[in-house]
Parts: structure tokens; C-alpha cells; sequence
């Protein structure tokens, strides 16, 4: 949950750039939420600056994260952002006004356009292709000693603990509405609890791999914001991609696609895709629990009202819909029944 104001993360993003010797850059918030990003215009030309968060994350783990990016840029086909480290060679540095401290870190600028935009051409067919390569990395990555990132787990994705809040927060959710998620939660814990935790089904993910996380720029992608990325179900990736438009007619066709590119990389057993209402019906819970502990966000500034009454008919359908986004499995292309 985010208690920062935009300028709370601004303060500090001009309190880190003397570390850069971008004294007299021009900073841009870009985004809110979880962390602060920055464009930084200076004479020098474009990057981004990211403020973390105070709690989210240790130093060790944007350590870790930064490693990730790191080895999949220099050992996969997948192109991530470059962090810039600060003249003394330090990736992550820290920023202190006062007696407060946040931890900075410095990007190439990525040229392009989000790959949500129409014009962008990318199909989730290819967003498939690339969450299978970067699970591909991950199997086969001999990674650091000190590397440590945190869980989404049932423990951290869901409940009063829940990494993003509790989705019993949400605004507008009415008593017949909560009945009918909270039954959906314990079906969603008792499947994922019998489905396990295999090295083959939960591993490192980047666990917001969706649309407005690729950056397109002359048929080059390039793959950002890896500040979620932890140890889940690669499966939760898939619960990423149709984030905010599960109840939507477009959410079967883009899993279909999604499918289609994913299992062009890497298989996914029969077993596995019995599983994928779960993960709608798991990342829409989170999503729930993320607009009532982020109210200042646009998400929850325009689907707040509205949004809880979506999920509790989603949990309708996932607990008496057979076919509610239950996959066919053909031997080369799936096909997504809805």
C-alpha cells in the first residue's frame, strides 16, 4: 500500500540527482504507485529515475532485481532497461533529506510507444512469446548468492496481510457482494493450495508483464518495470495480462492469444491450464484489495465505485460457470472457451 504523496517522491528524486551529477536536470513524475518514476532531462540528454517506496523493498532486493534485468539482457533475447550507475559505481544510491532515506536508481531512457497503444502492433500473442522466454530464463538462471526478492503467495496476495491491501477494503462493496467473494476466495485458496508449489509451476515471475509494461520502438520491445517481480506461479503472469478487463468479451480472446504465443516457447501441461480461472479470479482479488489501498490512483479514481460490484459477478461465474475461461487443448494452437 502506498501512504507517498507525488511529493514525497519528488523531494527526493532532486535529493538524488547531485549523485548522478545531474545537479540541474528537470524532473517529470511519470507514474504513481508503488515507486516514483521520473523522466530526468538535463544537457546530457534523457533517463529515468526511480524513487522506491520506504518498506517495499530492501537494498538487497533492488540488488537482486537489477541483477535479474541484467543477466536476462545479456543471456535472452528479451531487452530490459539499463540501470546507470552513479560515478562512484554504486546501481542503488540513497537519497536523504533530513533524517529520511530513500533508495534511488537510474535507467536508460527508453524510446517508443507503450504497447497498450493501438498503434503499437503487438499482439498479446507475442506478450505470450515473451513471459515464456523469460520463464525459460529463469529455470535454467544460476543466480546470485545474495539474490532475494520477495513472495506472492496466498499469504502475501490475499487476506489482511495482503501485499496490496485486503479486498474487503474496496469501496462500495455491499454485504451480499462480500458473501459471494469471500467464497470465491476460499475456492481459489483450496485449488491453489491442492495445485502446489513445484519448481515447475512457481518460480521467479515478473508478475505485472502485461500491455503497459512493454515499450515498442521499431519492432524492438523492451520490457519494464520489474519492481513486482518475486517468487510466485508462473501461471500469476497470466493473471496479469487481463488485469482490469476480465469481465470484459476481450479477456477469452486475449488469454486465447496469449496461450498461443506462450506455448510457441514452452509448454504448459494440461494440469496447468485447468488452473487459469484461478489465476483471473486470484489476480482480480488483488486488484480489488489495490483500488481501496490506493485511492489516489486513476484506477481507482474511475473504477472504484463500480469496481467491487465487478468482481463479486466474476466470482459468480468462476464458482457456478463451467465454462468460464476453461481452456480446450489442442496439440499445436489452444482454443479458449467463454
Amino acid at each position: 500500500m502506498s501512504d507517498m504523496a507525488a511529493t514525497d517522491y519528488e523531494r527526493f528524486a532532486h535529493a538524488a540527482l547531485p549523485h548522478y551529477g545531474l545537479d540541474s536536470a528537470t524532473v517529470t513524475l511519470l507514474s504513481y504507485s508503488e515507486n516514483g518514476p521520473f523522466l530526468v532531462e538535463s544537457e546530457t540528454g534523457r533517463q529515468v529515475l526511480r524513487v522506491h517506496r520506504p518498506g517495499y523493498h530492501s537494498l538487497a532486493a533492488i540488488e537482486s532485481e537489477l541483477d535479474w534485468m541484467e543477466s536476462l539482457r545479456r543471456d535472452s533475447a528479451i531487452t530490459t532497461p539499463q540501470v546507470i550507475p552513479a560515478p562512484d559505481g554504486r546501481r542503488v544510491v540513497e537519497a536523504r533529506i533530513g533524517d529520511e532515506t530513500y533508495l534511488v536508481d537510474l535507467f536508460t531512457f527508453v524510446e517508443g510507444t507503450i504497447a497498450e497503444d493501438d498503434a503499437s502492433d503487438i499482439s498479446f500473442s507475442e506478450l505470450g512469446a515473451i513471459t515464456a522466454t523469460l520463464h525459460e530464463h529463469v529455470q535454467n538462471w544460476q543466480r546470485p548468492e545474495a539474490f532475494t526478492r520477495f513472495r506472492w503467495d496466498l499469504d502475501t496476495m490475499l487476506g489482511a496481510a495482503g501485499r496490496w491491501g485486503d479486498w474487503r477494503d474496496a469501496p462500495s462493496l455491499s454485504a451480499a457482494d462480500a458473501a459471494v467473494i469471500e467464497e470465491a476466495e476460499r475456492k481459489v485458496i483450496e485449488r491453489l493450495t491442492d495445485y502446489g508449489m513445484g519448481p515447475e509451476r512457481f518460480g521467479l515471475v515478473h508478475a505485472d508483464l502485461r500491455m503497459s509494461n512493454l515499450m515498442v520502438q521499431g519492432g524492438k520491445i523492451t520490457v519494464i518495470d520489474f519492481d513486482d517481480c518475486g517468487w510466485s506461479w508462473y501461471l500469476a503472469d497470466l493473471g496479469a495480462v487481463v488485469s482490469f478487463v476480465e469481465d470484459t468479451p476481450d479477456a477469452a480472446r486475449i488469454i486465447d492469444e496469449w496461450l498461443a504465443g506462450y506455448r510457441s516457447v514452452r509448454d504448459i501441461p494440461a494440469a496447468d491450464l485447468a488452473e487459469i480461472p484461478t489465476f483471473v479470479m486470484l489476480r482480480r482479488l488483488m486488484l480489488t484489495a489495490w483500488i481501496g489501498s490506493h485511492p489516489e490512483s486513476g484506477p481507482a479514481q474511475t473504477l472504484g465505485p463500480r469496481y467491487a460490484s465487478g468482481t463479486a459477478q466474476l466470482a459468480q461465474a468462476y464458482l457456478t460457470d463451467p465454462s468460464w475461461f476453461r481452456v480446450d487443448v489442442p496439440a499445436a494452437a489452444p482454443t479458449l472457451a467463454h
